[in-house]
C-alpha cells in the first residue's frame, strides 16, 4: 500500500446526553492527517449505519480508499451493518475491535427486549464473524466486507505504525471525544470520558 493511501477512521465519544458524537478522520498511511468531519448518532438507537454514510457523503473524497470503524457497536449498542455501509459508499468497510469477548449478543439480551432486541440481534447476526488479527505484537479483532480477510488485515497493519489501535481511528477517538467536550461544555452540560 503506497504511502499517500488514505484512510478514513470513524470513533465515537458520548457522556451525559442522548447523542453520541461521531468523528470522520481522514489519514494518508504516513499517518498526514487530510480532513475531519463530524456528526452524531442516537446513544441506544439504530441509526448508526445512516449517520456513518452521512459523514462520509459530507466528505465526498473519491480519494479515500477504504473506511474503518472502531467496532460495531457505537453509541450503547446502535449496531452497525456493514454490508449495507459498504453497499452505501461503494468501498471496503474494516471494523476493528480491541477486546476479546464472546460476542455482543449475551449483552443485547441483558440490556434489550422485544422488537427492540429482536432488530439488533438481526443486525448483529447478519456481520461477518470477527478474525484475530495480530499487529505489532498486540492482538485486534477484525470484521471487514468488500475486502478478503487476508487484505483486511495488510489494511490494518499499514495503517497501524506502532501499537495496535490504527492511526485514522485513534486520531478520530480523539477528534470526536475533544468535539463531545467542546458541544457539552457550550451547553453547560456536565462531562465524563467515554
Amino acid at each position: 500500500m503506497k504511502s499517500g493511501a488514505r484512510a478514513l477512521g470513524v470513533a465515537e465519544s458520548f457522556s451525559g446526553s442522548d447523542r453520541s458524537v461521531l468523528c470522520g478522520a481522514v489519514l494518508r498511511r504516513d499517518r498526514t492527517a487530510d480532513g475531519f468531519a463530524f456528526g452524531a448518532c442516537t446513544v441506544g438507537g439504530t441509526d448508526a449505519t445512516d449517520a456513518i454514510a452521512d459523514l462520509w457523503t459530507s466528505l465526498d473524497r473519491a480519494d479515500v480508499r477504504v473506511l474503518l470503524l472502531s467496532g460495531i457497536a457505537p453509541a450503547w449498542f446502535n449496531i452497525v451493518d456493514l454490508s449495507s455501509l459498504h453497499e452505501r459508499i461503494d468501498r471496503p468497510v474494516v471494523s476493528v475491535s480491541f477486546e476479546a469477548s464472546p460476542g455482543l449478543e449475551p449483552a443485547l439480551r441483558e440490556q434489550f427486549s422485544g422488537d427492540a432486541l429482536d432488530r439488533r440481534l438481526r443486525t448483529y447476526r447478519a456481520q461477518p464473524a470477527r478474525r484475530r488479527v495480530d499487529v505489532n505484537d498486540e492482538d485486534v479483532f477484525v470484521r471487514s466486507v468488500g475486502v478478503d480477510d487476508v487484505a483486511a488485515a495488510e489494511t490494518v497493519r499499514a495503517f497501524t505504525p506502532e501499537g495496535g489501535r490504527p492511526d485514522p481511528l485513534r486520531v478520530a477517538r480523539l477528534a470526536a471525544r475533544a468535539a463531545r467536550r467542546f458541544v457539552n461544555e457550550d451547553a453547560g452540560l456536565a462531562d465524563e470520558d467515554t
